[in-house]
């Protein structure tokens, strides 16, 4: 396969362990924090600090949630 094809393939096979194996929440929290940015960057607006607060507030949630 070519690298670039075999690249695809590899995010492809993280992706699905994250949303089968792993909590689906939190990649899906993931996903939607990464459009955001993605949106508010494209209008100019700096977004860089929205991953880190929503990854972090995601593990406290996810922990909280495994802790009972």
């Amino acid at each position: 396969m070519s690298p670039p094809c075999s690249w695809f393939v590899g995010v492809g096979r993280v992706g699905d362990h994250v949303l089968t194996v792993d909590d689906w929440t939190m990649a899906a929290a993931v996903a939607g924090c990464l459009g955001v940015t993605w949106v508010l960057n494209a209008r100019g607006i700096v977004a860089w600090w929205l991953i880190p607060l929503i990854v972090t507030f995601m593990l406290g949630l996810s922990l909280r949630r495994a802790s009972r």
